[in-house]
């Protein structure tokens, strides 16, 4: 018998939850405090088995320090006093060993194979979102991070995934477009992509047509709580009772953890994109600039470049210009005949990624509530595991177990 679920966050993760929920029969209202998939429009569209090692490893705290001190540089934690930014940092600092990234790396994998899986299914049904499987090039200048690359490849590799190691003059073989200022690369078959905003309005549409009940601009104002369950949500739009509760919110999802008196270990990570038409000569594989960590997706007309991970908190709303510079330097330094310039600011897309200290999403029962289920935690990665998460939470609300289930619980 088919249970009503009310989900927070109207998000990738929150969309494919409602549609993975709706097809296993059960009746569902998704929540968020602004329009439906407007925070997940901007990314980079990157579905990425290739990432199996957590961003919580060995070397990150090194590169964080040295990165501090560079207004521009691809990952940075803001300065200031918080206690939660110190419990985020040491438990951050706790999890970037090796035994952890050794523990982490299959389950990551398999997660986004799984993901991969179901967005083929997908677009074997309708192609609207232009998924398309191109592989992911990681474009690298000097030996030093080349050799962090090619370790990171045979890590891939022996995990079973596809991997090409490319010189300079192999990078000549390939069509790819543009002339690269780069020394070498590391290709990527497993990867795929697809164009985010129109995977969310094909999200919308579908479920749409599945009766899911959407509630857009309503602000989560209180939790309420009796005998170890969520009885209903208060929004400033009305109440909402369900048998089971999904908080799905991304960055926001730590807040309303609080409502429910319970605490997640989230930071929002801040990053930016910027879209501009296609031109001739576009880079006709996904890539990652790796020097500077920007992100290049060529569309059917568009390209979009993205990047910079910035701990921060969500009420850090301002655009930071030096960043967006940052991702702007980064692209005709690789680039050096594309001559891009810096965005208005009204062209910049920022966006939270909800960061955990992990570098592992949670996709978990709550451990103090019976009927609430945590989704997020994805970091840079909601995209790429939103559909195989929307899986796992269906399976975890109709008590049906799955082997990937306990690697992403609740801690």
């Amino acid at each position: 018998m088919g249970k009503k679920v009310v989900i927070l966050g109207g998000g990738v993760i929150g969309m494919f939850s409602a549609y993975y929920l709706s097809k296993a029969g059960h009746s569902v209202t998704v929540l968020d405090k602004q329009s439906i998939g407007k925070s997940s429009t901007g990314n980079a569209g990157m579905i990425v088995p290739s990432h199996v090692i957590p961003l919580a490893a060995p070397g990150m705290i090194a590169k964080g320090v040295r990165w501090m001190f560079n207004s521009k540089s691809p990952f940075y934690v803001k300065p200031r006093w918080s206690s939660e930014l110190f419990s985020w940092g040491w438990n951050f600092y706790r999890s970037a060993n090796q035994n952890h990234v050794d523990s982490s790396t299959s389950a990551l994998r398999d997660i986004s194979l799984l993901s991969k899986k179901l967005y083929q299914d997908l677009s074997s049904e309708s192609n609207d979102f232009e998924y398309d499987e191109k592989g992911l090039l990681m474009l690298f200048q000097s030996e030093k991070v080349g050799h962090e690359e090619r370790e990171a490849a045979q890590i891939a590799s022996d995990l079973g995934l596809e991997v090409e190691i490319f010189d300079r003059s192999g990078l000549e073989t390939l069509n790819y477009g543009p002339r690269t200022n780069a020394s070498g690369a590391v290709l990527y078959k497993s990867d795929a992509h697809l164009q985010p905003n129109k995977l969310m309005a094909f999200l919308k549409s579908e479920l749409d047509w599945m009766e899911v009940k959407f509630i857009e601009i309503s602000n989560c104002r209180n939790i309420e709580m009796s005998q170890g369950k969520i009885v209903q949500v208060v929004t400033d739009t009305g109440t909402y009772q369900a048998d089971e509760f999904v908080i799905a919110a991304g960055a926001w999802s730590k807040e309303l953890a609080k409502l429910a008196d319970e605490s997640l270990k989230l930071l929002p990570g801040k990053g930016y994109s910027f879209t501009i038409p296609k031109m001739e000569n576009a880079p006709s594989i996904p890539t990652i600039l790796c020097e500077g960590k920007v992100a290049v997706t060529s569309f059917q007309d568009q390209i979009r470049f993205g990047g910079t991970m910035e701990i921060t908190h969500v009420k850090d709303q301002k655009i930071n210009t030096n960043r967006v510079r940052g991702i702007v330097d980064t692209i005709n330094n690789f680039y050096p005949e594309m001559q891009i310039e810096i965005p208005k600011t009204k062209e910049i897309w920022m966006g939270y990624r909800p960061c955990s200290p992990t570098g592992l999403p949670c996709i978990s029962r709550s451990t103090k509530y019976s009927n609430l289920v945590y989704a997020t935690g994805h970091g840079m990665m909601g995209l790429s595991l939103g559909p195989a998460t929307g899986f796992l939470v269906e399976r975890i609300l109709s008590e049906q177990d799955h082997a990937l289930i306990p690697s992403f619980r609740l801690k």
